[in-house]
């Protein structure tokens, strides 16, 4: 179960680290990871049917996530579109692409086709029969993020990542320094999307099929993921902000796999999940409010430094 747990945890973290750069980083309310992340699965299949290589398939699905996010980004700029509704729109013609992507097939089994998993897995039953199989699929997911995370770090410390941290808070700061806001926006926003597709394609090769409603709620469960992160790692340095990412990601599918095997003691079923998931953020908002709220009280109830009033 832990093996469950970790694995779809670092697996959706790669799309709730989109959600990071949307969200929280651009302040851009992106709809469109409801759609994206069953792509990058749509595009894999459509690949792997066609024989090609799936490192190929992976590549491809986060190049169909960024054109994805790029539509989404011109409707918002060029068309005037609100984010909210761009987002929303972009999510809803997704849906008859992704179908179109796989042939007018709603699923398609990878049982028959090798995948980078499956690979994986017959590699360590051949070598390590010891090993449960899903260890190297484990093994090979904790390279993938460390990597990712150090990279992605690296990247906010340069001119373009620091200029897109400040798009989110102060625009017209942005504007002033000579800088194209939508240019900046657009290309986090890509990233953002091509990271849900490539979370995608990853949970497609897991679960060994691609579905078209797979990204069905898949941004609220990113979000309560990016929540239960800032709770439990408070800070302004994006080593911790991305950590905390990968965190909540993990505490969540914990949380996910916990009320799938064990609810049934308190009469839940699968059907309860989004219900467990929509109270969750709730839950977070509530605490994140009253956490707000308490800091504003004692802030006014500081007493006034005597050289306050003389400066004054």
């Amino acid at each position: 179960m832990i093996e469950t747990i970790l694995i779809e945890g670092l697996i959706y973290s790669i799309m709730v680290l989109g959600l990071f750069i949307s969200y929280r980083t651009l302040n851009f309310c992106d709809m469109t990871v409801d759609g994206a992340f069953p792509m990058g699965g749509c595009i894999l299949a459509a690949c792997l049917t066609h024989g090609m290589a799936p490192v190929t398939g992976i590549f491809l699905a986060f190049l169909g996530g960024c054109l994805a996010g790029l539509i989404t980004t011109l409707l918002y700029t060029k068309l005037r579109v609100p984010d909210l509704l761009a987002g929303i729109l972009m999510m809803t013609m997704l849906y008859s692409v992704n179908l179109r992507i796989m042939q007018n097939r709603a699923n398609i089994s990878f049982l028959r086709l090798d995948t980078t998993f499956s690979k994986i897995t017959s590699f360590f039953e051949t070598h390590f029969e010891s090993l449960p199989a899903e260890t190297g699929i484990l093994i090979f997911l904790v390279l993938f993020i460390i990597v990712f995370k150090i990279l992605l770090d690296l990247f906010f410390h340069t001119d373009l990542g620091l200029t897109m941290g400040a798009l989110g808070s102060n625009e017209q700061m942005v504007i002033s320094q000579g800088v194209n806001p939508q240019i900046v926006r657009g290309i986090g926003v890509c990233f953002g999307d091509g990271l849900a597709a490539l979370s995608g394609a990853f949970a497609s090769m897991y679960n060994g099929f691609a579905d078209v409603g797979s990204g069905t709620g898949v941004i609220v469960s990113g979000l309560a993921s990016l929540m239960l992160g800032e709770f439990i790692i408070r800070s302004n340095k994006i080593g911790l902000q991305t950590l905390r990412v990968l965190i909540g990601s993990i505490i969540y599918r914990a949380l996910m796999v916990l009320a799938r095997r064990y609810g049934h003691y308190i009469h839940l079923t699968a059907n309860d999940l989004k219900l467990i998931t929509g109270l969750l953020i709730i839950i977070c908002l509530i605490i994140a409010n009253a956490k707000g709220k308490s800091n504003i009280s004692k802030h006014l109830k500081r007493p006034v430094k005597k050289g306050c009033l003389q400066e004054a």
